[in-house]
């Protein structure tokens, strides 16, 4: 007993707060609504005592709502693996290739990134995910990729059962109605009669469990679509947009040069086996990664400090000429700015007229970038000193180019494309 509660630290308990999150929430009553809803009708349906395919379709669809929420909680609360505070590289000649994080007050690590969310340096960040109220890493990887795997599974055997007791349950009551002398068979001989009337209720009920099962498949499936591809490539999805900006620096710069992604093991099934094992512990510590021959331990790091030095270039001075409130979707700035909102959770900042801004990636309508607040304007936004920083998206039409940026054909990341 001693030992059990030695394990339960006060600190774990705490995690039980990332439940109160709407993420969690609707997951976990998506997950809830059509588990429930799918054993109700499989008793209409299927009667599990019976037979035997009827014992076997309910035991699967217990099956899969342990195995859904067993991988669901060990994402949630296992976590991601922090970068612990104040690491530094073994050989300090390293960290000259490594970015330094002020927040953590240490060095971050190989792959790993700071989240805002989280205020911690995640080991091989993949993103930050809503729906589970927590980022997705190095340690939580596997759990993640199999729930976004077994959700869909799930819900395709849910919606086959809703389907199913719909047909019957209509089917049995249109045959009564049109000849009330012939009973329905099925019906008849099952002994006992279901106890659950399938009324007006229960079909709404059904209908709607058969709208999120299928939105679920739909869209879950699509994420475990994405993640096993870039797992396949031993990549995250940070990974995958750094390895783009490295083929689009070196082509807008008309480099000699090639960047090779260095943790690519050369085989698919080499990559899968760096997220998935038997054991269910991820290989290695999080913070040493195997590297592809002919690459350097720190080549990725190296290509982010490189995309850093020209993100300061190519970044363009903005001056506010309208106020913003900092809303997610401004009602007074447009119809195109409302419907066009960045769909992220990256933070919207409150701007006022005459204020200065240092944008360093755009979209059509919204900008992304740096409130300057110094007047030594770019050095100190990027300074690594220490300056407090308030960055985030604003609408582009609250703001004008000032007339140093406006003379020259540089432009935030993602802006000339848009033009």
């Amino acid at each position: 007993m001693g030992t059990f509660c030695s394990v339960i630290k006060f600190e774990n308990l705490q995690e039980v707060k990332r439940l109160c999150h709407w993420g969690p929430i609707i997951a976990l009553g998506v997950i809830a609504i059509c588990s429930t809803m799918a054993m109700i009708d499989s008793v209409l349906w299927y009667w599990p005592l019976h037979t035997t395919g009827g014992s076997m379709n309910f035991i699967m669809l217990i099956n899969w709502t342990v195995m859904i929420l067993y991988n669901y909680f060990n994402a949630m609360f296992v976590g991601p693996g922090f970068v612990p505070l104040g690491w530094k590289p073994e050989n300090s000649q390293d960290s000259m290739y490594l970015q330094y994080c002020k927040v953590c007050q240490a060095y971050k690590a190989p792959r790993s990134h700071h989240c805002r969310k989280c205020n911690r340096c995640v080991m091989k960040m993949d993103h930050h995910c809503p729906w589970i109220n927590n980022c997705c890493g190095y340690q939580n990887h596997a759990s993640f990729t199999l729930f976004l795997l077994l959700a869909p599974l799930g819900c395709i055997h849910a919606a086959f059962i809703f389907v199913m007791t719909m047909y019957t349950q209509l089917y049995n009551r249109l045959s009564f109605g049109w000849n009330t002398v012939k009973i329905d068979m099925s019906a008849a001989r099952r002994d006992p009669l279901p106890i659950i009337p399938f009324g007006l209720a229960a079909f709404a009920a059904t209908l709607f469990a058969l709208g999120l099962a299928l939105g679920t498949t739909i869209a879950v499936g699509m994420l475990f679509f994405i993640q096993m591809k870039i797992i396949l490539r031993n990549k995250t999805s940070i990974e995958s947009w750094i390895e783009e900006k490295a083929k689009d620096r070196i082509q807008y710069y008309q480099l000699d040069e090639v960047f090779v992604f260095p943790y690519d093991m050369g085989s698919r099934w080499k990559n899968f086996k760096q997220v998935f094992t038997w054991s269910g512990v991820p290989k290695g510590d999080g913070l040493d990664w195997p590297i592809r021959e002919g690459c350097h331990q720190y080549s990725l790091t190296i290509e982010q400090l490189k995309q850093k030095a020209d993100k300061r270039v190519r970044s363009v001075q903005y001056k506010v000429i309208q106020d913003y409130s900092g809303t997610c979707c401004p009602l007074n700035r447009g119809i195109k700015t409302f419907f066009t909102s960045p769909c992220t959770e990256e933070p919207r900042i409150r701007l006022q007229k005459g204020e200065f801004i240092l944008a360093t990636r755009g979209l059509r309508y919204w900008l992304y970038g740096d409130k300057i607040l110094d007047d030594s304007i770019k050095e100190v936004s990027f300074s690594p000193s220490g300056v407090s920083r308030i960055r985030g998206w604003f609408p582009r039409n609250c703001v004008e180019k000032c007339p140093c940026d406006a003379e020259t054909d540089q432009a935030p990341e993602g802006e000339k494309k848009n033009r």
